[in-house]
């Protein structure tokens, strides 16, 4: 191969490098060179080879070799680190170089809570898109340690989920404050009291929760630890479109946070619990501390803060 001098073919051998270097982040994925070549779309023997190449170079084994795949090695863990970073480093600087070529195009990565995909975050996408018409998205639904995990792999810019505890290595970029609600068809017949409505006054019904990795399931199990009422729940999902389809069919009551429970237009109701220090959750808008995010990730992190800084919500 002829390698001719000049910056422009001094970039491509750095590009290249780096696609070279995608390949032991896929092995790392995967665990084996056999399904990072399927996930690469290239050939097993060239993954292989360029692995080869990278250790010789660092003389030292990035892998071991086990019987049923490929684990990383002390330093195999150091060398993915690096290979993250370069990554993450190189998307910030094609994402500032659309910037200014005014373009506005990229990818924003985020991990939320099933809370938000109802209606907060598919009306910041919507919005956001309005005046970034060739941006894309991809999202994640999962819990806070998922989103912690998927942060610290660089697998996500934007995490987006409730009751996200203090990290060092993580910064939180925003919070609100968010009731939990009880949540009911609009025929059920504590949908229309007019008196206020207590947790014991649900305990006479069907109840339908989310499982135990929920916000809203963590803190309604926190609050009855210190209360006389006890609610047996007969369905329980950790999927909340079914606990809400479920509502439809049986005066059953669920319990979710005020983002994710105001959302069905009228079918469902939502009431406030008036029983005192009837729990609240935080939802948590953060990102990696000390890395930068690429300038459309960025932009749209500005946007979700405002977004959250007006929600407001009417039973």
């Amino acid at each position: 191969m002829t390698v001719r001098s000049g910056t422009g073919t001094e970039i491509m051998v750095g590009m290249n490098h780096l696609r070279f270097l995608r390949y032991v982040d896929e092995i790392a994925r995967c665990g084996s060179i056999a399904k990072a070549a399927e996930r690469l779309h290239v050939a097993a023997s060239a993954v292989n080879r360029r692995l080869q190449d990278i250790e010789e170079e660092l003389d030292t084994p990035l892998f071991e070799r086990l019987p049923r795949g490929m684990r990383l090695t002390a330093a195999g863990e150091l060398f993915i680190r690096y290979v993250r970073s370069r990554s993450t480093e190189l998307d910030q600087v094609l994402s500032q170089i659309e910037e200014l070529k005014g373009l506005r195009r990229g990818k924003v990565r985020l991990v939320v809570s099933q809370a938000v995909v109802s209606t907060l975050l598919p009306e910041a996408v919507a919005s956001f898109r309005k005046t970034h018409p060739e941006v894309a998205f991809d999202v994640h639904v999962g819990d806070h340690v998922h989103a912690l995990a998927t942060l610290r792999a660089y697998e996500s810019d934007l995490a987006l989920v409730f009751n996200l505890a203090p990290e060092p290595d993580v910064t939180r970029l925003a919070a609100s404050e968010q009731k939990l609600l009880a949540l009911m068809h609009r025929t059920h017949p504590l949908a229309t009291r007019d008196e206020g409505l207590r947790l014991r006054d649900c305990a006479d019904y069907p109840v339908a929760l989310p499982d135990g990795n929920t916000a809203g399931r963590q803190l309604l199990e926190r609050f009855m630890v210190r209360s006389s009422v006890k609610l047996k729940p007969l369905i329980e999902s950790n999927s909340f479109e079914f606990l809400r389809n479920c509502l439809h069919h049986e005066q059953a009551i669920s319990f979710q946070v005020a983002v994710g429970a105001i959302s069905d237009h009228g079918e469902l109701v939502a009431r406030e619990i008036e029983d005192r220090g009837f729990p609240k959750g935080q939802l948590v808008l953060a990102s990696l501390a000390g890395r930068n995010l690429p300038v459309i990730a960025h932009a749209f992190a500005a946007y979700l803060e405002a977004a959250m800084a007006q929600m407001r919500y009417e039973l």
